[in-house]
């Protein structure tokens, strides 16, 4: 395949796979004990959502070998993942301020 060397890339050797999976253990830590501080309930779900984002961004970025394709891929990915986080909060928000079980009571009365 003509231009396969020039796109070749070295591979990450396993001590870059193993420093990821020690941050990401620690990450996973960090959201077990923020599980468990009551003083982190009024933030709880917006930090543990913003540290599962961190984690999906790693694992996309070193697993699935996006940090060394083309970076329209990586836009593809990101896009993907801003799109259902904003469905995500648009449905939460759109539950606050409107139940649905009021709403589907009203029309059946």
């Amino acid at each position: 395949m003509p231009g396969a060397a020039e796109t070749a890339h070295s591979h990450p050797t396993e001590a870059v796979y193993i420093r990821i999976a020690l941050i990401l253990a620690v990450i996973t830590l960090v959201e077990v004990v923020i599980y468990y501080l009551e003083s982190f309930n009024d933030i709880l779900v917006p930090s543990l959502i913003f540290l599962s984002a961190l984690k999906f961004i790693i694992v996309v970025g070193y697993f699935m070998h996006l940090k060394f394709d083309d970076r329209r891929l990586t836009w593809v990915f990101g896009f993907g993942f801003v799109l259902s986080l904003g469905t995500y909060v648009a449905i939460v928000v759109m539950h606050h301020f409107h139940q649905v079980v009021t709403f589907f009571s009203n029309m059946i009365s």
